[in-house]
């Protein structure tokens, strides 16, 4: 206990150090034009990366520092920044249901936390305490282990507000359980119709491809499952962020990649998976600045509206960022230890998701 309390009292130091630094909004633009010149990530065929030169250049609120990037990368470099292999908490039979079940849970893998109370959705089962995301797979677990055909797709068509009451109950209701719901009608009708109710069926209609003339992994699920097309606009231009579709595919890939089972052509077209968590990383390394304004809407807990200005310029400098500082661990590593991106999202999310510092709050199913 005493090292848990001294390392939250770090964090604490480590953020009031941090708020600090805060760049006024209205120097935002210059000081980042001095301290860092634009600069583009050389990675291309990436959708996501691609939408966001709109966002990155004409930012009001939201800076990347590239100084701070070379910064990072010169310690952060020399951390062994392994390739995740993600293991589901619990044994399956085969790869089909590993994939049935990551999907489906990526489906509603959004919003753990009460936005009124800041209680975050936990549960107790099998002799285990989940929270947060693994509650949600624990949850899961628990309703096929009950007999609860939750991977069919025509049972995910009609399921109805109580039968989710009774498969995620825990110490507070799921919250967005009510948005949960309908993203679930609405993929497991299409599964239903076209995929004999599965997911691991429309993977394998697929080519080992995350993009490939729009008949890619993520090309399809963003446009055959509404619930994963993530884009906002941006004057006038659409931004793609992906986060969930990328994310399922990603852990799915993480799982079995090893055993062959799931096999990925273009693996480094994935970017990082922006999120709630991630930002707050760049913005303690400071790799990351936000203007006053912003600043003390998050601090005060303010809810930041679905596609504002202030959210998409979050997640777009999110994936910016991210990108250039996996480049930049890249230049000094040798070839043999070369990195993608998810292994960069990795590090920061597992570093800071426990973190004090508060993240900005936006009421979505897209993460």
């Amino acid at each position: 206990m005493a090292g848990t309390h001294d390392r939250r009292q770090f964090l604490q130091a480590l953020a009031t150090l941090a708020s600090t630094a805060v760049i006024p909004g209205a120097d935002l633009a210059s000081a980042a034009s001095s301290a860092s010149a634009l600069r583009w990530p050389k990675l291309t065929g990436s959708p996501v990366l691609d939408s966001l030169h709109p966002v990155i250049e004409h930012s009001r609120d939201v800076r990347t520092h590239i100084d701070k990037i070379a910064e990072v990368a010169g310690w952060m470099a020399y951390e062994e920044l392994p390739m995740p292999d993600y293991q589901l908490p619990f044994d399956f039979n085969n790869p089909d249901d590993v994939i049935d079940f990551i999907l489906t849970a990526d489906c509603v893998d959004t919003a753990f936390t009460d936005f009124s109370t800041h209680v975050k959705f936990q549960v107790d089962y099998a002799g285990r305490h989940w929270s947060d995301s693994d509650a949600l797979f624990a949850c899961m677990k628990r309703a096929l282990d009950n007999g609860t055909p939750i991977l069919d797709g025509k049972f995910l068509a009609r399921i109805t507000r109580q039968q989710l009451e009774r498969i995620f109950a825990g110490n507070i209701e799921m919250p967005m359980l009510d948005e949960k719901m309908r993203v679930w009608r609405q993929v497991g009708s299409v599964l239903a119709e076209k995929y004999n109710g599965r997911f691991h069926n429309f993977v394998k209609s697929c080519p080992p491809r995350l993009y490939d003339n729009g008949a890619g992994l993520i090309d399809r699920m963003v446009k055959e499952f509404p619930r994963f097309k993530d884009v906002s606009p941006y004057d006038g231009e659409t931004i793609k962020i992906y986060k969930l579709p990328q994310l399922g595919i990603w852990l799915a890939y993480s799982a079995l990649r090893k055993s062959g089972q799931f096999r990925l052509e273009d693996i480094d077209k994935m970017t990082a998976f922006a999120d709630y968590i991630v930002p707050v990383a760049l913005r303690l390394l400071g790799i990351t600045s936000y203007s006053t304004e912003l600043e003390r809407a998050i601090n005060t807990y303010q809810m930041i509206p679905r596609d504002s200005r202030w959210e998409v310029e979050i997640r777009a400098h999110c994936i910016y960022a991210t990108a250039l500082l996996s480049e930049e661990i890249n230049n000094i590593r040798p070839k043999n230890q070369q990195i993608i991106i998810p292994q960069i999202d990795a590090r920061l999310w597992t570093h800071y998701h426990t973190t004090s510092w508060p993240h900005h709050l936006t009421k979505t199913i897209m993460y």
